[in-house]
């Protein structure tokens, strides 16, 4: 297992695995999603990323229960708060407000049952609430014990100074694909000045890249992004076959190609799989066993360029659109 090249003293773990286990949607049987985290375990996967408000709660109590009887030490624990959820699933908004942020981590700590989180993150930064008010009261809970470092999800790059200049950031989460780039412009150059590494997600696109109906998968997310994205990821999804020859070529999946491209990226960079079952974890892992050559990224590059790359799955924008930030 490879992992984080990253400045020491911005991680309080060492070690920390550059294939990452999201654990958003996990699956309806129980024991089949801790098998899944198990198996992750076993195999190296040591990041373990999880939100108090996936599955109302359900996602941090099953990776409690996964990490019963195994050491402390063994899982590097990601936690991202603030998202509010309807009774239907549904979100409708987000609440970073600083005087809340405790008791968000005390019902996180009790459904996982630990006594502190590795990395504690808000999900998104609501625009009414100053950036350093938030990270401030994060880096209270630091001082009391209660989380060890912290982390920062989908903001640009003045954010992220702004954050790392109240407290230490030690990673930041980011949608990041061969199919959306839109991080190397400014932020991935910020985080790396910094010496904060990436955690990218939706590196498969919700099954979209190499998945078995990606149209499907495409009508599922559509209310989610902006119609230029919808249209660029219809452009790029239609190249897929020319990606295919190239992993088919490396003994590969075209999903194990799209996650070993993201780790080829960097040794700063993390790739965020949500992986629900053993299986689905086993092919994840085989990507990091994928070495993409320069030749092999110079053919990806030509496939889909970096100025073709602009797809923003799930962009921050759209939330303050639909008005999800309300505090």
């Amino acid at each position: 297992m490879e992992y984080l090249n990253i400045p020491e003293n911005s991680i309080t773990k060492t070690g920390i695995s550059q294939l990452g286990l999201g654990t958003m949607r996990m699956p309806a049987n129980k024991d089949e999603g801790i098998r899944a985290i198990h198996t992750a375990l076993d195999a190296g996967i040591n990041f373990i990323n999880t939100g108090d408000f996936y599955d109302a709660g359900l996602s941090e109590i099953l990776v409690g229960e996964a990490l019963q009887g195994r050491k402390r030490d063994d899982a590097f624990v990601s936690v991202k708060f603030g998202g509010m959820l309807k009774a239907d699933g549904g979100m409708y908004g987000i609440d970073s407000r600083p005087e809340l942020i405790e008791t968000y981590l005390t019902y996180s700590l009790k459904r996982l049952g630990l006594d502190y989180i590795d990395l504690y993150q808000p999900c998104r930064i609501n625009p009414h609430v100053p950036v350093e008010d938030t990270i401030g009261a994060i880096s209270r809970l630091v001082e009391k014990g209660f989380v060890r470092t912290i982390g920062i999800s989908e903001v640009d790059a003045t954010t992220l100074r702004s954050a790392n200049a109240t407290h230490p950031i030690s990673l930041v989460e980011v949608t990041y694909s061969l199919m959306g780039r839109k991080i190397e412009d400014e932020l991935l150059p910020t985080a790396r000045e910094l010496g904060i590494g990436v955690v990218g997600f939706g590196v498969l696109l919700s099954g979209m890249i190499g998945g078995s109906n990606p149209n499907s998968k495409l009508d599922h997310i559509k209310h989610m992004v902006s119609g230029s994205t919808l249209e660029n990821f219809n452009q790029n999804l239609s190249l897929s076959d020319a990606l295919e020859e190239i992993a088919k070529e490396k003994g590969a999946t075209l999903s194990q190609l799209a996650i070993a491209w993201v780790m080829s990226q960097g040794k700063d960079i993390m790739a965020l799989v949500g992986s629900r079952t053993p299986e689905q974890v086993q092919n994840a892992l085989k990507a990091v066993d994928l070495t993409l050559i320069k030749e092999d990224l110079e053919r990806i590059e030509k496939i889909i360029p970096k100025e073709n790359a602009k797809s923003d799955y799930m962009p921050a924008m759209n939330l303050a659109e639909n008005g999800l930030f309300k505090w």
